[in-house]
């Protein structure tokens, strides 16, 4: 069980707690966490995160197969997620379309995030 975050920040309960997520939300919110955040940002743990932003940094036809690459790097160490497929589409102004498509425990999930 983990507690829950919207935007960057722990969502609270009304009663002074935060508000806990488990199973699929739980492992979704840290799937999301470590695609989202900037690895080598957090000096105590240089692998957590990706490098899905450094897909500018490269030449287009690199950036669909480095997006995959990123993404199975920022879930190495979540054993029971399978990644099935990432498709990336640029959004213009730097931005890039992210759509990884996930399996764990007999379930099928896609996550969609905008990357910059």
């Amino acid at each position: 069980m983990e507690m829950k975050i919207h935007n960057g920040d722990y969502v609270l309960d009304g009663a002074g707690g935060a508000v806990r997520v488990e199973d699929s939300a739980a492992l979704l919110q840290r799937v999301l966490y470590k695609l989202t955040a900037r690895r080598g940002a957090f000096p105590f743990l240089p692998e957590l995160g990706s490098e899905l932003y450094r897909l500018g940094e490269l030449p287009a036809r690199e950036r669909a197969g480095a997006a995959e690459q990123y993404v199975r790097q920022a879930l190495h160490d979540e054993p029971e997620v399978t990644v099935e497929g990432v498709a990336l589409s640029e959004q213009g102004g730097g931005l890039y379309g992210l759509t990884v498509s996930l399996g764990s425990a007999g379930q099928a999930f896609e996550l969609t995030l905008t990357v910059q």
